[in-house]
């Protein structure tokens, strides 16, 4: 069974701030891929294609952790708690509005022991 965590964090930034918000967010790369469980960990932005043209927030990380405790320690880490601090709740940050989910590649209940009856 895996225990793998998938994040996709989204974050719209204030109007004329994109690419500022996007160099910040790439600087966090670095030191979260050396972190213990950090399996994939990528700012991107969002490109136009007459072939996906869903709604979305225009700066998406997708992330890929070992497990919950992984990401969790990573959610705690100084670096990130000051990024969500500086540029998203703060007046004078870069960030609008930003949209962090985690996912698991297992169904519900997979694996549960079966219950006769």
């Amino acid at each position: 069974m895996s225990s793998k965590v998938y994040c996709l964090a989204q974050f719209q930034p204030k109007p004329g701030k994109e690419a500022e918000l996007f160099k910040v967010l790439q600087s966090l790369e670095p030191n979260t891929l050396r972190e213990d469980g950090c399996l994939q960990y990528r700012v991107t932005r969002q490109i136009p294609s007459r072939f996906a043209e869903g709604k979305s927030q225009p700066i998406v990380f997708n992330e890929i952790w070992a497990n919950i405790a992984a990401f969790e320690a990573h959610c705690q880490r100084q670096e990130i708690v000051s990024f969500f601090e500086t540029y998203c709740l703060a007046e004078a940050g870069l960030a609008a509005d930003w949209n962090v989910c985690v996912y698991s590649d297992q169904s519900e209940n997979y694996d549960a022991p079966l219950i006769n009856s």
